[in-house]
């Protein structure tokens, strides 16, 4: 596959998953340019892979956490606090990202890479620089709080 017809069909994949990871629709399309540049540089090597995809989220990954180290992404104060919290439906992709929002961000890196993604646990380690094993207890932890935080929302 060439560079084009890649990005072609894998662009959205690589925005919807910077936004699963925490970025803004606009952070997201600007962190998947960088990332498809830096993939176009290389993209003899990128295409001779094992699994593109593993390498191009590499890639990804590893760009947002440069990013997110030059900036603060701190708390903006407000005068009043709202009074309840903000209802989200469930069946919207905005449940999603509220779930994944209350993660460490380890737990949504693993979550994404493996669910969204689809990628393998040996690739979504090779990606996070990881063991595979890192990879399962991740998965296991995340999910389990992803469990306990919906039957908490559940009991109120």
């Amino acid at each position: 596959m060439d560079f084009e017809e890649y990005v072609a069909v894998r662009r959205p994949a690589l925005v919807r998953s910077a936004v699963l990871l925490g970025c803004t629709s606009d952070d997201a399309e600007d962190l998947v340019q960088v990332t498809l540049t830096k993939c176009f540089q290389h993209w003899r090597k990128v295409s001779r892979a094992d699994r593109p995809d593993a390498y191009v989220y590499r890639i990804l990954v590893n760009a947002l956490r440069d990013q997110r180290s030059r900036f603060w992404h701190g708390e903006t104060p407000t005068e009043q606090l709202p009074e309840t919290a903000l209802e989200v439906d469930p069946t919207s992709g905005l449940a999603v990202r509220a779930a994944l929002a209350l993660l460490t961000k380890e737990h949504r890196e693993v979550l994404v890479l493996r669910f969204y993604a689809d990628l393998s646990e040996r690739d979504t380690a090779r990606v996070l620089g990881v063991a595979a094993g890192t990879v399962k207890s991740r998965t296991a932890r995340a999910l389990a709080a992803l469990s306990l935080d919906q039957n908490i929302a559940r009991s109120h």
